[in-house]
């Protein structure tokens, strides 16, 4: 084979091999419960106005509910795990009986978890790792997928400060013994889903470098989150108050997308399926 023929065989796998990725690429919709999350506190926390939501989202092409009752912000105050029952699970059995969609439930704390998946949850979509007490067993006596999110302290106190040695090094070391600590309970493996927690207990130069050399998390084989969607790392960078941060949004969604991202995990639902969509039509050619 000739060193043409070579070079334009190599580019075609290389352009096959994108738009395979492209096109597995899922749209996680947040729709925060909550009365105090960073973005949309409030907007969604009543029944139908929440149900209203989930529908717009589906007609703008998502692929994931993420639902989540309790704000992780910095400095959030905490939920009880019997209110963030009450806020999530009715709306988890709506959800299920009136959609055909795929529901993530965001917590920590293995009575939701339980709940969740005695409801019909699909993912459980856990910013501590299922590091609490409880949570391991919980997700390891059903077949639900399981993200298993990196965040270096608290809530409350994440962004006081945050240091690394070497943070992509730092997270694969985490995300490695995470994985370990699953199989050892007996969950797959194939259930995993990775996410390396864009803004939780990271500098913005974390973020950023995180996002740079995202592809450095495909060596664990496992499919990536990326949850970027008007958090601080843009409004800092752009001083852009949180309406104001879409434009910011989107270009990370993207570049995330091309470092190997398989979920991304937005608000502006029909912005980003848009997006991607022109990505993929790209990859074409």
């Amino acid at each position: 084979m000739s060193v043409n023929l070579l070079k334009i065989q190599m580019k075609t796998e290389i352009k096959q091999k994108a738009l395979s990725h492209l096109e597995k690429v899922k749209v996680m919709g947040i729709l925060n419960v909550t009365p105090d999350s960073f973005s949309d506190g409030g907007k969604f926390n009543t029944f139908d106005t929440a149900l209203r939501q989930v529908e717009l989202m589906m007609d703008n092409g998502v692929d994931i509910i993420d639902i989540g009752g309790e704000s992780t912000r910095p400095g959030a105050a905490e939920v009880t795990e019997k209110d963030e029952i009450a806020r999530v699970i009715p709306l988890l059995k709506a959800i299920k009986s009136h959609f055909n969609i795929a529901v993530s439930i965001d917590t920590s704390k293995a009575g939701v978890m339980s709940e969740a998946i005695l409801h019909g949850a699909d993912i459980i979509n856990d910013v501590r790792a299922l590091q609490n007490k409880g949570c391991l067993e919980v997700v390891a006596q059903s077949s639900v997928d399981i993200c298993l999110m990196h965040m270096q302290g608290m809530p409350r106190t994440m962004q006081e400060n945050p240091h690394y040695k070497d943070i992509i090094n730092d997270i694969l070391t985490f995300f490695t013994q995470r994985i370990e600590c699953c199989e050892q309970q007996g969950i797959s493996k194939q259930r995993l889903i990775l996410d390396p927690g864009f803004g939780f207990g990271k500098k913005l130069a974390h973020n950023y470098q995180m996002l740079a050399e995202l592809s450095q998390f495909e060596k664990l084989n496992l499919p990536l989150l990326a949850g970027i969607s008007r958090k601080s790392m843009i409004g800092n960078l752009l001083n852009r108050d949180v309406e104001q941060r879409l434009a910011g949004s989107l270009t990370a969604a993207i570049v995330a997308v091309q470092q190997g991202a398989s979920i991304i995990r937005v608000h502006d639902v029909a912005e980003t399926v848009d997006a991607i969509k022109v990505l993929t039509a790209v990859a074409k050619y």
